[in-house]
């Protein structure tokens, strides 16, 4: 610091030299900041993949997505290490309302929150005293226009690059190795920055001393709204775009103040949406081919080159430029051919919809909203548990496409990562490997189907609807409306709508499965009776043949979950009624059932001592109707009891099950008596 208190250029260069702050390009900047939260292995669709923990921190952050990140990192990595990669851009194409820009504007959120912490922070600098000089009028200071770093200055200081590094060695003591790492990013200074720089040299007579008095180190702002570090720039209509908002113009308040006409800070960058995130920032394009084609040829140079160029000036710049667009803008800019060399000069990365229903949880919260909804009267809005789950499978089996191999129920549960009968995930990954050699993009695996947007264009629907107002609750089953009513209205190809309606019947048909379950444990005044009478028939199929059994039929085993031991009275008949509600007749049929599902118990329970079952949709089905068909059997049966509830033993069932609703369950009046209604009906049924 000198007198004033501002940082000197000889303070900078000393605070890199000590480690206390670092000189690196925007790649390493982002590489450094990815990998510094961590990895971890995960398997996606049948691959072992990897999963920056960055992208999964945070109130709202990306879900799923692991191809599309997975690339991501690729990309920046190899920039950072000085591949190809850092003459391209990165450009994620995919359906609308699949999460492009919302995970651009991730990225760049944590960048600034990276940048933020004084260790990570950019600096730049600026030329004060300027007016001494007599040609730059009442101008007194200038900015790098393009937040160049210090360290590029220190490695421009003199005329020749050996000047300079025998200086940064003489006095700050460099080695040879830190000095080749410095030399990796060198680049000129930009046009103004190196005509003020030489204009500074001779007023000086080339004293390096005075010439430092003229340079003060600035941190670069990290204000959102100024666009600088990470900067965006939306493709305008094709008269109000102009290069001008990317490349700045020729600026007429300078004019009146330099006197030199050759001073290229005549021109102003700032004005340009490039020169802001110029010093190691980033660059998002949003929907970069619909922009008119002047503009995409100026992003063409841009790119290769990493240099903003006005009336042959130049000015290189360290910029991660990434960019979106949509799949038929795309294909629309790939049909001209003239244009191939931007599309030469950019990765292209194909984002598809989340295909885990799993996830989609999570999503489908982020789509339904954080606050608490209100109907139109402002009364509070109850939200049924089966909401987000008949959402989820709605919108997730519509990004399936159709294969022979698997059905889109097993698709769907393999893509969760979930038991789908003899299907495996093997099978799930040559599906997507196959579809994956489709030439027409939309034709891949989960790159078309309903999107967040359109599944929040559901949600208000549901919300505005006068059956969810009268009732103050927004019902399970009344999403698929609106999701049919989405598909009406929004999806405009005729063979998608009809492949979307299906799916939606599908989904109903979970619903109606999820609902058994459901009617199940509130008849049973217990959260988790299917759960246990799962589990019960899992440990009985494994004690079975086990050597202590007793002629009571009692097996004793460690419970993996709690590590205690418990007792087991092994009931054939109940195990031979389950596996006839699963079709197996002959005794080999069910040995080769059992085996697999003790294969299966084996593989889970070493990984997850929590594993319960519950994703295994044949079995859990099969237990809940040998216990909702067979043992509930005293008044004809449940369905019988609830919808004819003309008797006092049936009304005080009936009353007896709402109250499990609404205390255990988490549902309300509205909700459970619709649910208990269309539990009656025959309805959806698989």
């Amino acid at each position: 610091m000198n007198g004033t208190g501002t940082v000197t250029l000889r303070d900078h260069i000393a605070a890199v030299k000590e480690g206390k702050l670092r000189f690196e390009n925007a790649f390493q900047g982002v590489t450094r900041m990815i990998l510094e939260q961590g990895v971890d292995k995960v398997v996606v669709n049948g691959r072992t993949t990897y999963d920056f923990r960055i992208f999964r921190t945070g109130r709202k952050h990306p879900v799923g997505m692991y191809d599309e990140i997975n690339s991501f990192v690729s990309f920046v990595k190899d920039a950072a290490e000085g591949g190809s990669s850092k003459e391209m851009a990165f450009v994620l194409v995919g359906e609308p309302g699949n999460g492009k820009t919302f995970f651009v504007e991730y990225v760049c959120g944590r960048y600034r929150e990276f940048l933020s912490k004084p260790e990570n922070r950019r600096h730049s600098f600026r030329y004060t005293g300027m007016a001494q000089l007599g040609s730059y009028g009442k101008i007194d200071i200038i900015e790098s226009q393009t937040y160049e770093d210090p360290m590029v200055l220190a490695m421009n200081l003199f005329e020749s690059r050996d000047e300079a590094t025998e200086f940064l060695a003489r006095e700050f003591g460099f080695t040879d190795k830190e000095l080749q790492r410095l030399a990796d990013n060198y680049r000129p200074l930009g046009a103004c920055s190196s005509y003020i720089l030489n204009d500074i040299r001779t007023f000086t007579g080339g004293n390096i001393e005075e010439m430092l008095k003229f340079i003060e180190v600035i941190p670069v702002p990290l204000t959102e709204t100024l666009g600088t570090v990470t900067g965006k720039y939306a493709a305008k209509d094709k008269i109000t775009s102009s290069a001008v908002d990317l490349l700045g113009e020729e600026s007429i308040q300078r004019l009146l103040h330099i006197t030199d006409i050759n001073n290229p800070y005549r021109f102003d960058l700032r004005r340009g949406a490039l020169a802001r995130v110029a010093g190691g920032g980033i660059h998002f394009s949003d929907e970069i081919y619909k922009n008119k084609k002047d503009l995409v040829q100026v992003y063409l140079g841009v790119i290769q080159n990493r240099v903003i160029e006005i009336d042959g000036y130049r000015w290189p710049i360290d910029t991660l430029i990434i960019a979106t667009s949509n799949n038929a803008e795309f294909n629309r800019y790939l049909s001209e051919k003239e244009e191939a060399p931007i599309i030469d000069r950019c990765r292209i990365c194909y984002v598809s919809h989340n295909t885990n229903y799993r996830m989609q949880e999570q999503l489908t919260t982020y789509a339904i909203g954080g606050e608490t909804k209100t109907t139109l009267n402002r009364e509070e809005l109850h939200q049924d548990p089966n909401l987000n789950y008949a959402a989820c499978v709605g919108v997730v089996l519509t990004r399936l496409p159709r294969s022979e191999k698997l059905t889109p129920i097993e698709a769907m549960k393999l893509a969760a990562g979930e038991i789908a009968g003899e299907k495996s995930l093997k099978t799930l990954a040559e599906v997507v490997d196959i579809l994956s050699q489709e030439q027409d993009v939309t034709k891949r695996f989960g790159q078309k189907g309903l999107g967040q947007r359109n599944l929040g264009r559901a949600v208000q629907l549901l919300v505005e609807s006068s059956e969810t107002n009268e009732g103050r609750c927004m019902v399970a089953y009344d999403v698929f409306k609106s999701l049919e009513r989405i598909v009406l209205d929004y999806v405009p190809d005729q063979n998608d709508r009809a492949k979307y309606l299906e799916d939606l019947k599908i989904a109903k048909g979970l619903y109606r499965e999820r609902i058994m379950t459901e009617m199940f444990n509130a008849y049973m005044d217990e959260p988790y009776a299917v759960k246990k009478d799962v589990m019960n028939y899992v440990n009985m199929i494994i004690g079975i043949d086990a050597e202590s059994l007793g002629p009571d039929r009692m097996w004793k085993y460690k419970d993996p979950q709690t590590g205690e031991l418990k007792a087991l009275k092994i009931d054939e008949r109940y195990v031979k009624n389950v596996e006839d509600r699963l079709g197996l007749k002959t005794d080999e049929q069910r040995e080769s059932f059992r085996t697999s599902i003790r294969k299966i118990y084996g593989q889970k329970i070493s990984v997850d001592s929590t594993y319960d079952f519950m994703d295994n949709l044949e079995l859990v089905k099969a237990v809940t109707d040998v216990r909702l068909k067979s043992d509930i059997a005293g008044a004809g049966s449940l369905i019988g009891a609830l919808a004819n509830r003309t008797n006092e033993e049936n009304q005080k069932l009936y009353d007896r099950m709402v109250d499990t609703m609404l205390k255990k369950l988490g549902y309300c009046r509205t909700c459970a008596q619709k649910t208990i209604e269309y539990f009656c009906t025959q309805e959806d049924e698989i």
